[in-house]
């Protein structure tokens, strides 16, 4: 693949911009009462001392993720504090340096993966987020480099990260289903390797995206209403079983050691806790208000799973309407995910925004329209800060002003998910094998 001499510009100002902002977050830690270092980041921090100490992360309070992130950050305690913030934003660096690969991959030509890429690099949630000290840049780049090595069709590799990264941060597991789902042998050559549906070949032909994506609901039909041990053989095959029983195995090893070396506070902690999580604090969250007004009463564990059906509902049309689609099917389940979800935190936005990049090519959005997209959500997170502010600073009760304002950011989200919908390309990303496309291309000589 050919040099693209503007992105490598792109990438070394935003790896300068976040050496400046690493920098600058210690000079405002130290002269200002606000500070710049995330309150997690300090968690994590804590965590790791006491790993390197011998002794379990979970006994510092608050922290609830895999012991893996605390034994990457034990030399935050050796080597100096910035190790962690250093790492996070490498692989911030590195997550923008994978979307110019897999853009690569697809023939993008080089100013719209320009524009494309910039709007990871250059996004103040993106940028600040790793320089604060939040870990999501880490679980971005594994999502991406899974999706790299299902284009490769390394499946081998692709259910390792994958199996990894659902441990590590347990929201990758809504992608289990459309990962499922294109490893489908129609999808590949004879050596195993799948072909890839680059950009060019759908911008010849955007005409035809509606055609195509009714193929997802024939395949889908085949699929749950054929019966009989020829629709069991295309369901489970080699590539699928492959997939899961690896990928399992892998979830299963590093939680099955983490227990045995820190027992239930790892499971309670670190998994279970947010399958049935209630957190009683404001956040962008429409389900925070009757939290906190029933916090003071147990929830039932079918209370706190109940919230779940509609993002099931919602992410099963997604899965099983753009499952071919990858990152944009992928994309889509995201923000219906973080929008739906019982706790809302800006951090969670970067699990969409890294796979923002990989949806732009294939839009068909006008510019006027995509600035009111994102004026509209932006406007709806800071009519929420507001009032956040006015709750947290200024001790007012505007507990049902902040829950108005939850709502209109949850409309906010959908009027934007919705928008985006209406103006993709569906592109597949996978071609037929060989078979498949000798039709298609029959078709077109008549």
């Amino acid at each position: 693949m050919r040099s693209y001499p503007k992105i490598r510009i792109l990438m070394w100002f935003s790896a300068l911009l976040r050496v400046f902002l690493i920098g600058y977050g210690e000079w405002q830690d130290k002269h200002m009462d606000v500070h710049y270092t995330d309150i997690d980041y300090l968690v994590f921090s804590d965590a790791a001392s006491l790993v390197a100490a011998g002794k379990s992360p979970f006994g510092r309070s608050t922290y609830r993720y895999s012991p893996l992130l605390a034994i990457i950050l034990v030399p935050n305690t050796y080597l100096h504090p910035l190790w962690g913030k250093l790492i996070f934003s490498s692989a911030d660096l590195l997550s923008g340096w994978l979307l110019v690969y897999i853009l690569r991959l697809r023939g993008v030509p080089e100013n719209i993966c320009f524009y494309s890429v910039a709007s990871w690099l250059c996004n103040p949630f993106t940028f600040t987020i790793g320089t604060r000290g939040n870990c999501e840049p880490l679980v971005c780049a594994m999502v991406l480099w899974i999706i790299i090595c299902l284009m490769h069709g390394n499946i081998l590799q692709a259910a390792f990260w994958y199996g990894l990264v659902v441990h590590f941060r347990i929201y990758p597991i809504i992608y289990s289903l459309p990962i499922l789902i294109i490893l489908d042998s129609e999808y590949h050559q004879p050596g195993g390797k799948p072909l890839l549906n680059i950009w060019e070949a759908w911008q010849q032909k955007p005409q035809s995206s509606l055609k195509e994506k009714n193929m997802i609901f024939s395949s889908l039909c085949k699929i749950t209403v054929t019966s009989g041990w020829s629709s069991m053989g295309n369901i489970l095959n080699g590539q699928r079983i492959l997939f899961a029983l690896l990928s399992g195995a892998i979830f299963f090893f590093w939680t099955g050691l983490f227990f045995h070396l820190y027992g239930w506070d790892f499971l309670n902690e670190a998994l279970l806790y947010h399958l049935t999580r209630t957190d009683p604090r404001h956040n962008f969250s429409i389900y925070f208000y009757h939290i906190y007004l029933h916090h003071q009463h147990p929830f039932l564990v079918l209370e706190k799973l109940i919230s779940f059906i509609p993002q099931l509902a919602v992410q099963l049309v997604l899965v099983f309407t753009f499952a071919n689609d990858l990152p944009f099917c992928f994309f889509v389940q995201t923000v219906a995910f973080v929008a739906f979800n019982k706790v809302i935190t800006a951090q969670y936005f970067v699990w969409f925004f890294c796979l923002f990049p990989l949806i732009l090519p294939w839009s068909k959005m006008k510019l006027r329209w995509g600035i009111t997209c994102l004026a509209f959500w932006v406007a709806a997170q800071v009519h929420w800060l507001m009032w956040g502010y006015l709750l947290e600073f200024k001790g007012q009760n505007v507990f049902l002003q902040l829950w108005l304002s939850s709502v209109l950011f949850l409309a906010a989200n959908a009027f934007v998910l919705v928008m985006l919908i209406i103006n993709h390309y569906y592109s597949p990303l996978f071609l037929r094998s060989a078979k498949m496309t000798s039709t298609v291309h029959d078709k077109k000589i008549k």
